[in-house]
């Protein structure tokens, strides 16, 4: 070997400390891991990503037929009847939003306010629904229920 530096010491033995536990080699390996150099980057690009859908608006023709389920729903609101309710929910973080359903019983609606309160406390606003399903309402769409208003389908 040539004269080096390191001569008089390349031929100890390896100190192994009595004070201090060895290092597992996991956690010598995580000491060289990538670490995040941007904190928050990952997150916003996740949420870049994330697909929001624009509200649709609905015809005059639906949004009637929608209002005719609304009455049939209030005037039996005591039969406590099983109601889905689609309906959107905007996005607080971006433009547009999702489609949520909500399957319960309603408790109330409130016209006046234009919202609609489930049984386990979910508050919908009228103005978002793109639409409802019942028993109340028959299956076909040509009759809202046996004793409501009949409803033509167009």
């Amino acid at each position: 070997m040539t004269d080096s530096n390191y001569d008089d010491i390349i031929n100890l033995p390896h100190h192994v400390s009595r004070r201090h536990p060895q290092m597992s080699l996991y956690s010598r390996a995580a000491q060289f891991a990538p670490f995040a150099a941007l904190s928050g980057y990952e997150e916003a690009i996740a949420e870049t990503a994330r697909c929001t859908v624009r509200e649709a608006e609905l015809m005059e023709d639906d949004r009637q037929l929608l209002d005719r389920k609304l009455s049939c729903l209030s005037s039996r609101l005591t039969e406590h009847p099983v109601v889905s309710i689609t309906y959107f929910q905007p996005d607080m973080k971006k433009s547009g939003g999702k489609y949520m359903i909500a399957t319960g019983i309603v408790r109330e609606i409130d016209e006046r306010g234009r919202m609609i309160r489930m049984d386990d406390g979910k508050l919908i606003c009228i103005d978002t629904i793109a639409a409802m399903e019942s028993e109340v309402f028959a299956p076909d769409g040509d009759q809202l229920s046996e004793n409501g208003p009949a409803v033509l389908s167009g």
